[in-house]
């Protein structure tokens, strides 16, 4: 039944991206989805992973609210900043060792991402950069988690998955926002953006106890 709403909910919502008209619709809409997988997570797990996973849905959900404001793109901006420290939280809390060298790869796409938008970014620069942290953090430790012996469906891809395609949605964004328009960015950027939460989602899901490191 659950999934059933967040289902209508998202096709209201892709519905209403064109429609100069459905404003309150596109608001009451674009949060249930995350907020569906967030009450999921919570009803299934109750562990500490679980439930800053979960606190990391909820804020997402506010962020969804905020950025169909026509003032809340900052506000937004916030609210999923926090998400993100919210799922940096949890996957830190299930691998500590550092793994610097998968941050490599991630810290190259945001700085190079970075560097293509500078020149539009005016006084947007230092809010992009401080959220451009935030999620490039939440990617590395999602990355940290994953283990060579770990299979395909197992927590730590999901959240990898997900934290990869949360990351793809945000720089599309910015680069419709402050690069140049991108024809259908806004379909693209929700659709990104929904799998990327469900990805994270599932990795409370499918998350089992994992044995210290000595």
């Amino acid at each position: 039944m659950a999934w059933a709403a967040a289902a209508v909910a998202a096709l209201a919502y892709v519905a209403g991206i064109g429609s100069a008209d459905s404003g309150v619709w596109r608001v009451v809409a674009k949060p249930v989805p995350v907020l569906v997988m967030g009450g999921l997570v919570l009803s299934a797990r109750r562990s500490g992973y679980a439930q800053a996973i979960a606190a990391g849905l909820g804020l997402s959900a506010v962020g969804d609210v905020l950025l169909e404001q026509p003032r809340g793109f900052v506000p937004g901006l916030i609210a999923f900043l926090l998400a993100h420290v919210a799922y940096t939280i949890a996957f830190a809390s299930d691998e500590r060792r550092l793994r610097l060298v998968r941050a490599v790869p991630l810290a190259a796409w945001l700085l190079a991402a970075f560097l293509w938008l500078r020149p539009g970014l005016g006084a947007m620069t230092l809010p992009v950069v401080v959220y451009m942290l935030a999620i490039g953090t939440m990617m590395w430790r999602a990355a940290a988690r994953v283990d060579s012996t770990a299979r395909l469906t197992s927590s730590e891809w999901a959240a990898l998955a997900g934290a990869i395609l949360f990351g793809l949605s945000d720089t599309l964004i910015a680069i419709d926002r402050f690069r140049a328009p991108v024809p259908g960015a806004r379909y693209a950027i929700i659709l990104l953006y929904w799998a990327g939460q469900a990805g994270i989602a599932a990795s409370a899901l499918a998350r089992r106890p994992r044995a210290r490191p000595a």
